[in-house]
């Protein structure tokens, strides 16, 4: 299986330049599969005493960045459950999605770049067994 847990340069770049000139607010649509348990194994330094679930181990990378996020302008706008696309491919199955609006790409930069963050994306990679991250902005407004 191919996972996907972190940004390529190449995406990362096109990122970048796709977005940051448009200077409007970014929704990032996340996609995340757990591991039924967590993976320290390369994260010693973070590692928790106990044997933790993939998601709890996503849990605390949320708890411990989640006032870094509010400090340059970014919100959680919905984390919730899934399983199967009503949609889609039957053999793509996620155990959550989560929706975060960032006010910007330099928002989500000055974030991804803080210390609190590179801190702690280590319980990220360790509870996650796959991921998506597909940033978009609004063309139109239906409110």
């Amino acid at each position: 299986m191919n996972r996907h847990i972190e940004a390529t340069e190449k995406s990362g770049k096109e990122f970048y330049l796709n977005f940051v000139q448009k200077g409007k607010e970014v929704v990032m649509l996340n996609l995340l599969k757990f591991k039924p348990k967590a993976d320290y194994a390369n994260f010693e330094s973070i590692r928790i005493e106990k044997d933790i679930t993939g998601q709890e181990a996503y849990d605390i990378y949320t708890n411990n960045t989640l006032g870094e996020l509010k400090r340059v302008g970014s919100e959680i706008l919905f984390y919730g459950e899934s399983k199967s696309f009503l949609i889609g491919p039957d053999f793509e199955k996620w155990d959550a999605i989560l929706l975060i609006k960032h006010k910007s790409v330099l928002a989500f930069m000055e974030f991804a770049k803080s210390d609190i963050y590179l801190n702690n994306v280590g319980h990220r990679k360790a509870g996650l067994e796959d991921s998506r991250l597909l940033p978009t902005t609004e063309i139109k407004s239906y409110t």
